[in-house]
């Protein structure tokens, strides 16, 4: 009787339709956060003091661009229409990186590495989302939906290597180093006044 009952809440493809509801769920979700993306990016470019960080900004945003693209397709080969639906990590994730930044020197590397932290948290939950949602695709055998997927996360990881990059090799050690970094031991001027 039991098997009956399970067979009865699938659709005629086998699959669960509260999964498949919750995928598209997800789907909306990190539509509207690549597209908010496409407005935090340029400032955070524009914030950045360093130009590998301002170029690193730049790069992903052409590469969050291409992911709307994407996300687009994949809605399409899912036979919906590509909507977004307000996602309340990246609208606080984003947020936070204005007000990191805000709190820091302008021109400071201070400055960038906060930039960078904020960035990074972007990246991660991002990694998260995508990794998930290829997991969901292939499971549920929408394998074209998957590989489309697969390319964002890869170049999600590919974001997340190079901020680590900039990090270590250049903005964390001046900011430690250095005036650039801002006044202070931990190169920040508003917490070196109090």
């Amino acid at each position: 009787m039991e098997k009956n009952a399970k067979a009865s809440s699938r659709d005629s493809q086998g699959q669960e339709p509260q999964l498949e509801e919750l995928f598209i769920d997800m789907l909306k979700d990190i539509y509207w956060a690549e597209k908010h993306l496409t407005k935090a990016l340029p400032k955070m470019k524009k914030a950045a003091t360093t130009s590998e960080l301002q170029n690193a900004f730049e790069d992903h945003l052409a590469q969050t661009e291409g992911h709307v693209s994407r996300l687009e397709k994949a809605f399409e080969l899912m036979g919906k229409k590509a909507q977004a639906k307000k996602c309340e990590a990246m609208a606080g994730l984003t947020k936070e990186a204005d007000e990191m930044a805000g709190e820091t020197e302008k021109g400071s590397m201070t400055r960038d590495v906060a930039l960078i932290a904020a960035g990074q948290k972007v990246e991660h939950y991002e990694i998260a989302t995508y990794g998930t949602l290829v997991q969901l695709a292939s499971d549920m055998h929408h394998n074209e939906v998957a590989s489309l997927l697969e390319e964002t996360l890869k170049e999600e990881k590919e974001a997340d290597s190079l901020l680590t990059e900039i990090a270590e090799n250049k903005v964390n050690w001046q900011a430690v180093e250095g005036p650039k970094g801002g006044s202070g031991q931990n190169g920040n001027k508003k917490n070196a006044k109090k």
